[in-house]
């Protein structure tokens, strides 16, 4: 009979190539690091130290505050794309869920339709 210890070790021997894993992967990620700055040229001038903007002079502060509608565009973005990332597997297996399938698709897509009106109307979706 094996005792509690030899168990555990037999247990956890088996995590052993996940662990080594680990460790390969943070070496090489140290490893890069420390050779690309130990490697990298070291000339710094006024030209490369300057703001770069698609390759115009820049006429602002790059620090400006971003608009709140800016994000909340953005978010609705990811809304809707979310929704058709749930629209596609539930066209992919419809014939298998049937009418009660397409009850809950409707009642899915009515949720969204009463969002984007409420959204239309607070104007969220106005770019000024």
């Amino acid at each position: 009979m094996e005792s509690g210890s030899e168990l555990l070790l037999g247990y956890l021997s088996g995590y052993f190539p996940i662990l080594i894993f680990i460790f390969l992967a943070l070496a090489f990620g140290l490893v890069t690091l420390a050779l690309s700055y130990l490697v990298q040229p070291k000339y710094p001038e006024s030209e490369k130290l300057s703001t770069y903007e698609c390759g115009s002079e820049p006429f602002s502060d790059s620090r400006m505050p971003f608009p709140v509608r800016y994000y909340v565009i953005a978010m609705l973005f990811v809304i809707f794309d979310i929704e058709i990332i749930f629209l596609y597997p539930w066209a992919v297996t419809f014939d298998q869920l049937g009418l009660i399938g397409l009850v809950e698709m409707m009642i899915f897509i009515g949720l969204f339709v009463v969002a984007y009106v409420y959204a239309w109307r607070k104007g969220a979706l106005e770019w000024d």
